[in-house]
């Protein structure tokens, strides 16, 4: 697994950037943030279908994120969504576009 080594909410251009310690790096729109939650409300619970979710505005921006162990983050949207945890392994996926490698 790439361990993330920096990641930096530039507000400015409404992204995040993630460096990752095997030297991949990648930007994820906080607009695609927000539609990729890995939350239920978003989801779905169980092995059902996703519920309906409504458009997320182009101009959403992020307030914060939050540690959560050493494996993700709690990330809280102007819309006010704040459940789903984002692991290294998501975080990796949104930014670099390409799955972890695991070793």
């Amino acid at each position: 697994m790439a361990w993330p080594v920096k990641l930096v909410f530039r507000k400015a251009d409404g992204v995040l950037h993630a460096e990752f310690d095997d030297g991949r790096s990648g930007t994820a729109s906080y607009k695609r943030l927000r539609e990729q939650s890995p939350s239920a409300a978003v989801r779905g619970h169980g092995g059902g279908p996703p519920p309906p979710q409504a458009p997320v505005p182009d101009d959403i921006t992020v307030l914060r994120a939050d540690p959560v162990g050493r494996y993700a983050l709690r990330i809280v949207f102007s819309d006010g969504h704040d459940s789903g945890l984002y692991n290294w392994d998501l975080i990796r996926q949104l930014t670099v576009g390409e799955d972890a490698v695991t070793a």
